[in-house]
């Protein structure tokens, strides 16, 4: 009896040390086989990415892999140094590997279309100084909180206010005066936007619903927006309405 158990415990030993070695020899012949065709490391999108996603969101949204060198596209980008301050020009899927020719400038972006209102919203446009929009550094295809400030009613008792009430809403569309900037593209990868003072007010126009609509162009005429350039993996701690109290908590 016991001969038998231990011939039978033997039996399942022996088929698992079988089965581990030939998933070990499969594992490395992958290996081998993928170094046989000279692998090269690509961009490839691991997330879907919709049309006039901003660069941030586009990095989140792509890893490094190994592709065989026969497989990889001429256009494929190892890295994305050079592509500051571009938007995606199209949606991108899960699997495909990163093109050269998928990111554009947001102008480009913006006269092809590429910035699509998600069904169900609306855009609302508003006026404002560049200060008040991250230095003007906003394109298409970006997200960004809006913030209201309202001063105290003569009367009514009460104090200013301050609330970032709207978050990550997408910016559709971003006109501004003529900007002096530099006539060739910087080749290190810097956005001229960084460091050059804007000049002239700034129209945005994003995407909400119509009650945030409503919220924005109330705000806009009785009190002041203020905008923060928000991606969309952003920390949201709910925020608060900032009074002088609270704000020196």
């Amino acid at each position: 009896m016991k001969s038998r158990m231990l011939a039978g415990v033997s039996a399942v030993v022996l088929a698992i040390i079988g089965a581990l070695l030939i998933v070990a020899y499969a594992q490395g012949a992958d290996q081998r086989a993928m170094k046989d065709l000279d692998p090269i490391g690509v961009l490839v999108v691991t997330k879907a990415v919709p049309a006039g996603a901003s660069l941030d969101i586009v990095k989140a949204s792509v890893t490094e892999q190994q592709v065989p060198a026969t497989a990889v596209s001429k256009t494929a980008l190892k890295t994305l140094e050079a592509s500051a301050g571009k938007v995606a020009a199209v949606d991108l899927v899960p699997g495909e590997q990163l093109l050269a020719e998928r990111l554009v400038d947001p102008v480009d972006a913006k006269s092809s279309g590429a910035i699509k209102v998600p069904i169900g919203m609306q855009e609302v446009t508003f006026e404002l100084e560049p200060k008040r929009v991250v230095g003007g550094r906003i394109d298409a295809g970006d997200h960004v909180g809006i913030g209201f400030s309202f001063a105290a009613e003569k009367a009514k008792a009460g104090e200013p206010t301050t609330q970032l009430t709207l978050r990550k809403v997408l910016v559709t569309a971003v006109q501004r005066a003529p900007q002096a900037l530099p006539s060739a593209k910087p080749t290190d990868g810097t956005n001229p936007q960084d460091t050059t003072l804007p000049q002239g007010s700034l129209m945005v126009t994003v995407a909400v619903s119509d009650i945030d609509a409503t919220k924005i162009i109330y705000s806009s005429n009785n009190g002041d927006l203020w905008l923060t350039k928000e991606p969309l993996d952003a920390k949201d701690n709910g925020g608060f309405i900032a009074k002088k109290d609270t704000v020196y908590k």
